[in-house]
């Protein structure tokens, strides 16, 4: 194996200058500023505008081969921050609790060492993502050209994830993430005196009802075989100790690995708050917003995924990669460019970090360097062997 000829000090400093200086969806703006001036620097010419803020930087060879894309998402969190590192964010309310600056410090590396040691033939292109965190970010990009403008055999992504041991490579064929629908409800009854409940119409009760029936959407009408789940995560009533309210809030997440259960999940909902509606004499008013995909890793990328982890396991030693880790039900927009073009979606272990999404988290600088020796090792692993597997 060739030394790594990338700054990885460096690459952690500038990881930790995006963490203080978190940007939320489509906001990306100093960030895809400083990814465009890294990659000018290394001799790139990169595109940037496509949703707004993304970029996209590419290596040619010069040499017929295939076309690869490269993909890290930029985008950070609405969470308030609870950790004391020095590069805690300075952002009051938004912070990185995805990793998502580690996603983009990684990448540069890879754009850096594949500069320096390029593949045999084909194309990289390296795209820097805005808004995977429900704005659809990948979507956008797909819409506004992004496979047209850079023609792509292959997609990659690969995201940190805690709890698997620091380092340690994970991917499987198949279904990786799932397909998520957001919604949003709001019950509308008739407010009341608490101690005259039977002179109004008690949302709260109907929402606390509908929290519970709608579990019974996967309990007992989804094939227990097939991973899904329905999670409530607002419920929004009253102002008060004394008075029943007039409307109540609930939103949440329905997911699946399948496709079709996550439809029928769907529709299951949309016909218990009907049901609700029509038994209680309330209004129910229910939206369903931003859909992500089921991540669906096609199987000859997921093989070149799985030849590139064992090789840098025989370079590189450490932890022993995971070929068929087990799926999650958290949502990726990276399936939007996995239903376009074939690809794989792999996971790098972020160690005992705190989990994703928690204002506690921070990502583990020590992977750094692993994960621009996958990216590098990928596109060599692609060139060479597109014809052989």
């Amino acid at each position: 194996m060739k030394p790594l000829t990338v700054d990885v000090a460096f690459l952690a400093e500038l990881r930790r200058d995006l963490h203080a200086h978190p940007e939320l969806r489509f906001e990306e703006h100093r960030t895809s500023a400083l990814v465009a001036e890294y990659l000018q620097n290394l001799g790139y010419a990169p595109h940037i505008g496509l949703a707004g803020t993304g970029v996209v930087a590419t290596l040619d060879t010069g040499i017929a081969g295939p076309a690869i894309m490269l993909r890290a998402d930029m985008d950070a969190l609405p969470v308030n921050e609870a950790g004391q590192a020095p590069w805690a964010s300075c952002t009051p309310g938004v912070m990185h609790a995805c990793g998502h600056d580690g996603h983009t410090a990684m990448l540069l590396g890879a754009a850096a060492l594949l500069k320096a040691d390029p593949p045999p033939c084909g194309r990289v292109h390296f795209v820097f993502q805005p808004a995977e965190e429900g704005g659809a970010g990948a979507q956008v990009m797909i819409d506004e050209g992004l496979f047209d403008l850079f023609p792509t055999d292959y997609c990659f992504g690969l995201h940190n994830w805690p709890g698997l041991e620091a380092g340690r490579m994970g991917v499987r064929s198949g279904p990786i993430m799932a397909g998520g629908w957001r919604f949003a409800i709001q019950i509308t009854g008739k407010g009341s005196h608490a101690a005259q409940p039977h002179l109004g119409t008690d949302p709260l009760t109907i929402g606390a009802a509908l929290v519970q029936e709608a579990q019974l959407l996967v309990a007992r009408r989804t094939d227990p075989t097939i991973p899904a789940v329905v999670s409530f995560c607002v419920f929004d009533a009253g102002t008060t100790d004394n008075i029943l309210p007039e409307t109540a809030r609930l939103a949440g997440t329905l997911r699946a690995l399948d496709p079709v259960v996550l439809d029928e999940l769907k529709d299951g909902l949309q016909r218990l708050c009907h049901g609700l509606q029509v038994a209680h004499g309330v209004t129910i008013q229910v939206n369903f917003h931003q859909p992500y995909p089921v991540t669906v890793n096609e199987h000859h990328a997921t093989q070149l995924a799985r030849k590139t982890m064992r090789v840098m396991e025989a370079q590189m030693g450490g932890p022993v990669p995971d070929m068929d880790i087990t799926p999650s039900l958290a949502s990726e927009d990276f399936g939007f460019m996995l239903q376009k073009k074939p690809g794989a979606y792999a996971m790098i272990g972020n160690g005992e970090s705190h989990k994703l999404h928690s204002p506690d988290y921070d990502f583990d600088d020590s992977i750094i360097t692993r994960g621009v020796r996958y990216w590098h090792t990928l596109a060599h692993t692609c060139a060479a062997q597109e014809h052989a597997l």
